[in-house]
């Protein structure tokens, strides 16, 4: 389903503005936060996202971890890689709508978008460069960006609070509601959503799960925005002791135990989220609740990408989490889902789909 709704949004690209959703708004998304982004700004933030020679090495991009086509996101991996092939530990987040979230990272170690925006140059699992000036010395060495930058500035050089400014610019235009949900739920349209998809809505109100997914009277981003602990770093933790399999090629697997794991790989150290912030024990194993939108889009899912597929994340939620792990937020209770409601709960999610984002405006070009 995935690959079907990314594919209705590739039919019909057009190179728009990047501020033009901004200006005009978008359906079932609230007013922006602050500004729409200058669209010369926002231009200078799409070059340099996906410029794989702001990494030491110039292999690595922003886009190489959030990919257009894919959700902004990355689709076959469970985490990111980073610099000469390292994993990391955490699942890559979409940045779709990410103008409205208001601490970034999943632990929300950032406040700001141009504070995080470029945390992964100098972080040395990722892009690894040894400090920001070198950054700006390349950047003022390429003379593609002179007019980009004094179209932005007014000033060809580069500095690392300009280039953080164009960075955030970008990323606060990729909006993306307008969905099925939305045409049916915001404004009227009786059949932009079918039957099961309805029931999979009604459900989910039922059922609690926008409780931290809320769903507002004129605009919704299925997200409270606020840190949890579902149950999923628990489980992860669980499995980290045990042996696994791969799928190494159609019909031929290999099955590892956990200390063959650690030998050959980065060893899986446990994830304490917000914790790691805060330092406040109510906070260890929580993350921020992560918006629906585009879901069907972002697979694979949770914080470290454990869970591969929607079905599998209504499964887990279904148990009940992680019912054994003493800190899992009290609301995370088993639920009685049939197998058809459980497919219905999908459908309703795929539905969240957005049909006016135009990942064809984004790319390097």
């Amino acid at each position: 389903m995935k690959r079907a709704g990314m594919a209705g949004l590739l039919v019909g690209l057009v190179l728009l503005p990047l501020a033009a959703t901004c200006v005009a708004g978008t359906l079932g998304l609230p007013p922006l936060p602050g500004p729409a982004p200058a669209p010369a700004l926002a231009e200078l933030g799409r070059q340099l996202f996906f410029d794989r020679r702001l990494s030491v090495n110039g292999t690595l991009s922003c886009a190489m971890c959030h990919v257009p086509e894919q959700g902004f996101t990355v689709n076959e991996l469970r985490t990111s890689v980073g610099m000469e092939g390292i994993s990391l530990r955490r699942n890559a987040p979409t940045l779709l709508n990410v103008a409205y979230v208001r601490e970034l990272f999943v632990d929300g170690r950032s406040a700001s978008l141009e504070a995080q925006a470029l945390m992964p140059v100098v972080h040395p699992d990722e892009m690894a460069n040894p400090d920001l000036r070198s950054v700006m010395r390349r950047i003022a060495s390429m003379a593609e960006y002179r007019k980009t930058f004094l179209r932005a500035f007014g000033s060809t050089t580069p500095t690392p609070q300009r280039v953080s400014a164009a960075l955030a610019a970008f990323e606060r235009t990729l909006l993306a509601g307008d969905s099925p949900f939305d045409r049916w739920h915001y404004a009227g349209k009786t059949k932009a959503i079918d039957e099961r998809a309805r029931r999979g809505y009604a459900l989910f109100m039922a059922q609690g799960c926008a409780q931290c997914h809320p769903i507002g009277a004129r605009d919704a981003l299925f997200s409270d925005g606020l840190f949890h602990n579902t149950g999923v770093q628990a489980r992860s933790d669980a499995r980290r002791d045990s042996a696994a399999s791969f799928t190494l090629t159609p019909g031929l697997q290999a099955h590892l135990d956990a200390d063959a794991l650690r030998r050959i790989g980065v060893p899986d150290l446990p994830d304490d989220g917000r914790y790691e912030v805060t330092r406040r024990e109510a906070d260890r194993r929580a993350f921020r609740t992560p918006s629906l939108r585009n879901v069907a889009l972002t697979a694979p899912y949770m914080h470290d990408g454990s869970l591969a597929t929607l079905h599998e994340v209504i499964d887990f939620y279904a148990q009940g989490g992680s019912p054994d792990d003493p800190r899992q937020d009290a609301r995370i209770k088993p639920l009685a889902l049939s197998a058809d409601d459980r497919a219905c709960l999908v459908e309703f999610l795929e539905a969240l789909t957005s049909e006016s984002l135009s990942p064809g405006r984004y790319r390097a070009r």
